[in-house]
């Protein structure tokens, strides 16, 4: 790196050293501090000239990018707008998000991301992170070296092919990784200087993509097969050997691949993926937050599903390890559960099962007797047949939850739990105005997008947000601090807990799961302790003396420290 925190051994002053001067200075997103550069720094570092001659303070800066966020059209130039910003001055673009954390996240991560995706190669106007394709086989390590990162790092890589509700984005799946990463430094304090947003190019099956003259990826099909494999062999490979100690979190994977590489290289690199075990974690806090409201423990809730990809096989494993937490048997916990593809309740009879699904389909047996109207039993069905209290939706599919769907759960649970987690807007199952009124007023509600308040019959509910990014950075942070080997389910599962600790009980009566987004940096912190003791109880890290004071040394927080030229 080009820097270097010390501290003044006189007056305990904090400050850079730095080896970047004049316009290198400026080009530098770590370092740049623009007008801010003090009268003394821009006489040492040669920055006389370059620069207004006024030296702006923070405040200032925040109040002219303030000025010019509003003045964009839509969320999408403001999405361009503050990623452009984040390529010129990392310290004001995390300050600025920080301050403005519930308007802005939305515009930075999803749903605005989705848009970003979408038109990447048409709005590119800086490289930023790494694009790794077939082409680099053999040199990935080599890749890796030429990005300065301060060690151990977080890595964010996907491949492009499931992003977000729009699928196959190719190269434009990058906007995904650089999202997540700026909230891993927003809501964790992980310095950006340790982050590595990664994209495995490996083609795309998007003809429009393909088509387009502008198009930036790599202009052939989707790698499949053998070839794929290899190719994400050698990339865990080099991160093993440039980095031993990072933190991996896999992206935006297909079905058909996601479980697959979680699974073939949890135990080679401390690794997780968001879409099965951080929204499996938010879920689960969730849900427990919903039972101390509702004074029905987790164990005694019917839980519907629906979407059989990532999310919600991966919701269910986890709903049953928790579920075993609380008292059930393992298998008791399983009959709890149900979950639907497209066509209907998943069941082992079923012909041409994938691996994944089969791993949620209950037995045959289990809906032998059901009054149904349709084979395989759709939606209303089961929840009709199980008596289902809860109802989640990980579709993609915007209005799956009809006015038939909801009140069929509604004459089941009193107080019935739904949670449309489909991102982005536009996919949501059902909108809260109309699971509340479908219900009668009575449904608790949780997005995965954010809704505002609703207000039904004189009372006003509060809609939370089951966002992941009350999980992951908190997750991350837990694992930086004391260098976990592994990221175990068990750690999720902790994380959970620690999330649903956060939600004051005032909160929940106005009908609200999970915090505001406000208080995702202290929401971190707590996740990060839990998931770092948690890693030390399995025996999967050392213990540290001060869990505390080891967390706060692992967080960065976005200001100005005075300069002084070095020799690095």
């Amino acid at each position: 790196m080009n820097f270097r925190f010390l501290v003044d051994h006189v007056t305990g002053e904090p400050y850079l050293a730095v080896a970047r001067r004049g316009v290198d200075l400026l080009n530098d997103p770590f370092l740049n501090k623009g007008a801010a550069f003090t009268r003394e720094e821009r006489e040492a570092f040669g920055l006389r000239g370059l620069l207004p001659d006024h030296v702006a303070t923070l405040d200032e800066q925040l109040l002219r990018v303030r000025t010019q966020y509003e003045q964009k059209a839509g969320d999408l130039e403001r999405n361009i707008y503050l990623n452009g910003l984040m390529d010129r001055n990392e310290t004001l673009f995390y300050r600025y998000l920080l301050e403005h954390l519930e308007e802005v996240m939305p515009i930075v991560y999803t749903p605005t991301v989705a848009k970003a995706c979408r038109y990447w190669s048409r709005i590119y106007r800086r490289a930023h992170g790494l694009y790794i394709t077939p082409r680099d086989r053999g040199r990935i390590a080599e890749l890796l070296l030429a990005r300065p990162v301060l060690e151990p790092p977080v890595i964010v890589v996907t491949d492009n092919e499931r992003i977000l509700g729009i699928g196959d984005q190719g190269a434009g799946g990058m906007g995904i990784p650089i999202g997540k990463l700026a909230l891993y430094t927003a809501a964790a304090g992980i310095h950006p200087a340790r982050c590595i947003p990664i994209s495995l190019d490996v083609g795309t099956n998007n003809a429009e993509l393909l088509a387009d003259p502008l198009y930036l990826g790599y202009r052939e099909p989707r790698l499949r097969g053998p070839e794929y494999d290899e190719l994400v062999d050698e990339f865990v490979a080099a991160v093993r050997e440039v980095f031993p100690d990072a933190l991996v979190q896999w992206e935006d994977f297909a079905n058909r691949t996601s479980f697959d590489i979680l699974h073939r290289y949890r135990d080679v690199v401390a690794s997780f993926n968001d879409d099965i075990q951080g929204t499996a974690a938010m879920v689960v806090a969730g849900l427990l937050v919903a039972t101390r409201e509702l004074g029905r423990p987790l164990g005694d809730q019917v839980v519907v599903i629906a979407g059989a990809g990532s999310a919600g096989v991966g919701i269910r494993e986890q709903l049953v390890a928790a579920m075993v937490d609380d008292g059930l048997d393992p298998g008791e916990a399983a009959r709890r559960i149900f979950v639907l593809d497209s066509r209907g309740l998943l069941t082992d009879d079923a012909p041409d099962l994938s691996d994944i699904k089969r791993r949620a389909a209950v037995p045959a047996a289990v809906v032998e007797g059901w009054d149904c109207r349709s084979r395989p039993p759709d939606l209303v069905d089961v929840i009709r047949n199980t008596k289902a209290t809860v109802l989640i939706g990980v579709s993609g599919r915007g209005g799956l939850f009809t006015e038939e769907v909801v009140r069929e759960l509604a004459s089941r649970a009193d107080r019935p739990v739904i949670m449309p987690l489909s991102n982005p807007t536009s996919h949501a199952e059902v909108t809260p105005a109309n699971a509340l009124r479908w219900s009668d007023g009575r449904a608790i509600v949780a997005t995965g997008s954010p809704f505002p308040p609703v207000e039904y019959d004189g009372r006003v509910h509060r809609i939370g947000q089951a966002n992941n990014v009350f999980v992951f950075p908190g997750v991350g942070l837990g694992v930086l601090t004391v260098r976990a080997r592994r990221v175990s389910d068990g750690m999720f599962l902790a994380a959970a807990k620690a999330l649903a600790d956060q939600v004051p009980a005032e909160r929940v009566a106005e009908g609200q799961l999970f915090p505001d987004v406000a208080e995702v940096r202290s929401v971190s912190e707590a996740v990060a302790r839990a998931v770092a003791a948690q890693a030390v109880a399995e025996g999967l890290a050392d213990p540290v003396d001060d869990l505390t004071e080891a967390i706060a040394a692992e967080r960065w927080y976005p200001e100005y420290l005075p300069y002084r030229p070095a020799a690095i």
